[in-house]
């Protein structure tokens, strides 16, 4: 069977690429701040804040890194700015490790009570969900799953129908009741379809209308419900998609669906086109769930499983 190992070259170069301009901004705004500089200072720590919180780490984490790194210039007494990477490198991975988190090194799965994996997908309109969707059920597929995607984002025509345009082009089966049809109803018919198929791997689209947390709370608990009727403890994940290049916009979305729904695990796309990659090192940082997934390209390869180590090393490299 087809694993996809996240250290291969390939995906490394190809995360290097997708994160060139965060790199490019923040190591540029760090070379012209220590410009002059041998040894980290105050004026140093001030300038590495600022340049910190504009690159979209956040206030809150980004003061927890300074204050790890003025501990160890008291500790170390000189620190060179030469040495300032390498240290931002460290403190940044020690961080994200504090989560408690394991990273995957693939995309296997298992099953659960004699039943498919299920994964909810919610995240507002425009953020890559369906994208990310059919990215998915296409590693899923390659590492030799069977996946059967539910549209129950019915709220839009044109979601159902991207929905089904994936579903072709990634060759899996799709069910879907078309617009306006009850999302939970959808659910219920894709996991007794998913189950009669023997699948290994359900993925459900949902809607994601923020401007309503109350409807928003409602439809997902009654989506969870079904589901675990057909599949006792199903969904087995709920995935928020965000979309890296808002920044801290995609923070508070975070929040926001955090109140509305218990999430599990984050995706975080469209990382390729922006400098603000930092996001991904607040959200986890703040949030404590676990970033599993960046969209780092526009290929079927490039949605990548997040290795916290390989993301802080292509950015601070």
């Amino acid at each position: 069977m087809a694993l996809f190992n996240f250290f291969s070259k390939n995906k490394k170069e190809t995360l290097d690429k997708g994160l060139e301009k965060t790199k490019q901004s923040f190591l540029g705004k760090l070379s012209r701040s220590i410009a002059g500089k041998s040894k980290v200072d105050a004026e140093v720590l001030d300038n590495l804040e600022e340049i910190l919180i504009t690159s979209d780490v956040g206030v809150e984490t980004t003061l927890k890194i300074i204050d790890k790194i003025e501990e160890r210039v008291a500790r170390d007494k000189f620190m060179g700015t030469s040495e300032l990477n390498q240290i931002l490198k460290e403190e940044v991975t020690s961080l994200l490790e504090e989560n408690n988190t394991t990273d995957s090194l693939n995309f296997e799965i298992e099953k659960h009570n004699n039943g498919p994996h299920v994964i909810m997908v919610v995240g507002v309109n425009g953020v890559g969900k369906t994208t990310t969707i059919g990215k998915l059920a296409h590693q899923f597929k390659t590492a030799g799953k069977n996946v059967v995607l539910g549209a129950s984002d019915t709220f839009r025509a044109a979601a159902v129908e991207q929905l089904i345009l994936w579903a072709k082009r990634v060759d899996v089966p799709i069910v879907q009741q078309g617009m306006n049809a009850d999302p939970a109803s959808v659910a219920f018919d894709a996991l007794q379809s998913a189950k009669a198929q023997n699948a290994d791997v359900v993925i459900i689209d949902t809607a994601g209308r923020l401007h309503n947390k109350v409807n928003l709370m409602n439809e997902l608990s009654k989506i969870k419900k079904v589901m675990d009727k057909v599949i006792p403890g199903a969904p087995h994940e709920v995935l928020l998609v965000l979309d890296g290049s808002t920044g801290q916009n995609a923070f508070e979305q975070a929040k926001q669906f955090s109140i509305a729904t218990d999430i599990s695990a984050l995706a975080i796309t469209k990382l390729d086109g922006t400098a603000k990659g930092g996001v991904v090192i607040g959200i986890s940082d703040q949030m404590k769930i676990p970033v599993k997934y960046i969209g780092v390209g526009e290929g079927m390869e490039d949605l990548q499983l997040f290795n916290r180590v390989e993301f802080v090393d292509s950015i601070f490299s």
